[in-house]
């Protein structure tokens, strides 16, 4: 059955940046078939299949390229940390001890809040054990996503914490082999090396051999994110840490590189040639003292930039309203107050993230043939402009996930008067607290 959803305005998000008013959208199974004003539908063809948001925006869901679902139920474990103490002490110690009840429950958390928050397609990096909970829930909680267990085949910062060379090639391969393009193509895999760190230069590159086996899946991990990271980096291949990977070839248009802040002018051209994507993750990189990724110079180049909140210990929460924010203000006193204006970066959160993960064609606006994955936003609210000048700052700089009111994806309603229709979150919050209980038990005992 067809529906039909009657907004306030739509931000289209299109190549013009249209917005509409007295306009309806047609919904047949997960497509929009049609966009024009009110008056051209016959509204007795849709019956009750008719949404009416006379007080509501209408945008394309957000985007993330760089998320942490496994992450979600360490919130508030690993503060005011430098980031390789906080993997070596907190993180990796608590990620080894995941079994498969706490990874669904973090997985649930997190995908709760994200979609509660406007955010309908991640890019996810899993842990190293209970891949297949974490594409459970992203199935039945409805998300679009492309996810993948991390790999790790060396561990200097916690050696408990790492398989060998073969297993992680192979469980990833059986891992993709079974959720790629699975749910009529909504989830799909992404081969997930965490950092030079921790792999191999065996299995970086193998890891980009496996993955050209899969049309459509990406190759994503971490790099340059922090100045002791990229030292160690070049003391281990004697380059920087984009040059090496340019050097083994795991750049290109189907890497998302995760961060991208501590980067020579060698490097810039490595990733602007290559086509690689860079992840902008301005929460975690302030929160663990990281430093502050040189975006207004990429978008100069034409590099691929697209926002991410990270996991929630290093955030402490994933909402894109406060990435799209801070990807603004912080550029702000480097450059002047014109650049990164609010319209630029709510193209980096939508369409710009599903160039990211070449889904641009599916999603990312809201254009006649591209899945029905959309947002609305109650922009009447107390913490709104009470007259709206520009739609994009309001968003930008006013809005947070409260403003969130529905949430469609794939043509199915997954938010509904601001709550999810997925999971009780009395119920998911109390077994988290339980799951985490023992989690910690077990960390200990690691």
């Amino acid at each position: 059955m067809k529906k039909l959803i009657i907004p306030k305005n739509i931000i289209t998000v299109n190549e013009q940046n249209t917005i509409l008013t007295n306009h309806a959208i047609e919904i047949e199974h997960n497509l929009i078939t049609k966009i024009g004003e009110v008056s051209e539908f016959n509204l007795a063809n849709y019956k009750d299949n008719i949404f009416n948001f006379p007080n509501l925006t209408l945008i394309p869901g957000f985007v993330q390229t760089h998320v942490h679902l496994c992450q979600t139920m360490f919130r508030g474990l690993a503060e005011d940390m430098e980031l390789l103490d906080w993997l070596q002490k907190k993180i990796f110690p608590f990620e080894n001890s995941h079994n498969k009840a706490s990874l669904k429950l973090s997985a649930q958390l997190g995908i709760h809040e994200l979609q509660k928050g406007g955010t309908t397609t991640i890019l996810d990096m899993g842990t190293i054990r209970f891949e297949e909970e974490i594409f459970d829930e992203l199935n039945k909680s409805k998300m679009r996503a492309i996810a993948g267990k991390c790999m790790m085949d060396i561990n200097d910062l916690y050696p408990s914490f790492i398989e060998s060379t073969e297993d992680s090639l192979k469980v990833s391969y059986e891992l993709a082999k079974e959720f790629h393009n699975t749910a009529e193509g909504r989830i799909k895999y992404g081969f997930a090396p965490r950092f030079v760190l921790s792999c191999t230069e065996q299995l970086l590159k193998e890891t980009k051999e496996l993955m050209m086996d899969f049309p459509g899946s990406m190759y994503h991990t971490h790099s340059s994110e922090n100045e002791s990271e990229v030292e160690v980096v070049r003391q281990m291949h004697n380059m920087e840490n984009i040059e090496y990977f340019s050097h083994i070839d795991i750049l290109g248009d189907h890497t998302v590189l995760a961060h991208g802040i501590h980067v020579n002018e060698k490097e810039i051209g490595l990733l602007k040639s290559s086509q690689t994507r860079i992840s902008h993750c301005p929460s975690s990189n302030l929160k663990l003292g990281s430093g502050i990724a040189d975006i207004p110079r990429y978008l100069k180049e034409n590099i691929s930039v697209s926002l991410g909140a990270d996991g929630a210990p290093c955030n402490n929460n994933l909402s894109q309203f406060t990435e799209m924010r801070l990807a603004s203000l912080i550029q702000k006193p480097r450059y002047s107050p014109t650049e990164m204006d609010a319209l630029t970066v709510f193209r980096l959160a939508t369409i710009e993230g599903a160039k990211a993960l070449n889904l641009q064609n599916e999603i990312g606006s809201v254009e006649v043939g591209k899945k029905a994955d959309l947002v609305l936003l109650d922009l009447e609210k107390p913490n709104q402009t009470l007259i709206e000048e520009n739609i994009y700052s309001t968003i930008i700089y006013s809005a947070n996930s409260e403003n969130v009111s529905e949430v469609m994806i794939d043509g199915e309603w997954v938010v509904i008067k601001g709550e999810s229709v997925i999971y009780d979150e009395n119920e998911i919050y109390k077994k988290g607290k339980t799951e985490l209980t023992e989690l910690l038990n077990r960390a200990k005992l690691n």
